[in-house]
């Protein structure tokens, strides 16, 4: 299906936070040899397992549905469905993985977004994007450009995202910073919680941001969920000054997903079907 089959031009508030949907997968044992930029070891796939389940469950409590798919033991990190697809009005776009070992994850997800989406776009470019690199509000998709995405896919993603309803915005994440959203992630329409790192980069130019407290910044990678904000266990200080800005706040253990570079946001294509 192409990009001119879609034209959107009215937006429904809180549409980048307030979701029906989820679509997951059940990590693969091959989760061992997933990526990492660190090896502090391997993850154990039954914890890790153990540690999805929890996400799932914690998703479905809001109200959503929540799509587990099978594992792909062929593809170590395709637990983390986050990278090969974005959905925006209830249609997914199958992107290009920058990651050589993650190139097939987009083919191999492309069926089931078919069955539980409004439907599918394919991208057609010969550069790469990931999901990671992309955080949405209302109005605008936030890229940024990383290892994993660069200029001529998001070039090429630009006239998909506008036949969307959205505006698309390129932002330069920082070398050292895997993806944009290891470091950032939304907390409602206005606001943004990152690192000092990555908001002093200027990425957030008209947005509010709550900034992780020192030693915190995994906590970044955090994700408003319907009314509640997931933010990984061991991150006191960063619940706490949530919590203290009024948002509603559940803690998960990532400590597996952590060992391959992972996060909340990674494990879960959110999106609303209404």
């Amino acid at each position: 299906m192409s990009a001119s089959s879609f034209s959107f031009s009215l937006s429904r508030p809180g549409r980048c936070f307030q979701f029906t949907h989820a679509i997951t997968r059940t990590p693969s044992i091959s989760i061992t040899n997933g990526l990492r930029a660190e090896d502090r070891g391997a993850p154990s796939p039954d914890l890790f397992r153990e540690e999805h389940a929890a996400y799932v469950s914690a998703l479905s409590e809001t109200g959503a549905t929540v799509i587990c798919l099978p594992p792909l033991e062929d593809f170590p990190d395709s637990v983390f469905v986050e990278d090969p697809a974005l959905i925006l009005c209830g249609r997914a776009i199958v992107l290009q993985p920058g990651a050589e070992t993650r190139r097939g994850e987009a083919a191999a997800i492309r069926d089931d977004l078919l069955r539980y989406t409004d439907g599918v776009i394919d991208l057609n470019t010969d550069g790469f994007v990931e999901g990671g690199d992309i955080l949405c509000t209302d109005h605008e998709v936030l890229i940024g450009l990383s290892a994993r995405t660069n200029e001529a896919g998001v070039e090429d993603l630009r006239s998909v995202v506008e036949s969307l309803g959205y505006r698309l915005r390129v932002v330069n994440t920082p070398p050292e910073i895997l993806h944009f959203k290891t470091e950032s992630s939304l907390l409602d329409a206005d606001t943004i919680l990152a690192t000092p790192l990555l908001a002093r980069s200027g990425c957030f130019d008209g947005y509010r941001v709550i900034e992780t407290p020192d030693g915190e910044e995994a906590a970044a990678n955090s994700i408003r969920f319907n009314d509640t904000v997931f933010v990984s266990k061991g991150f006191d200080r960063t619940a706490e000054k949530l919590d203290a800005a009024g948002y509603k706040v559940k803690v998960l253990s990532t400590s597996q997903a952590a060992l391959v570079d992972g996060g909340l946001s990674c494990l879960s294509l959110r999106y609303s079907l209404d």
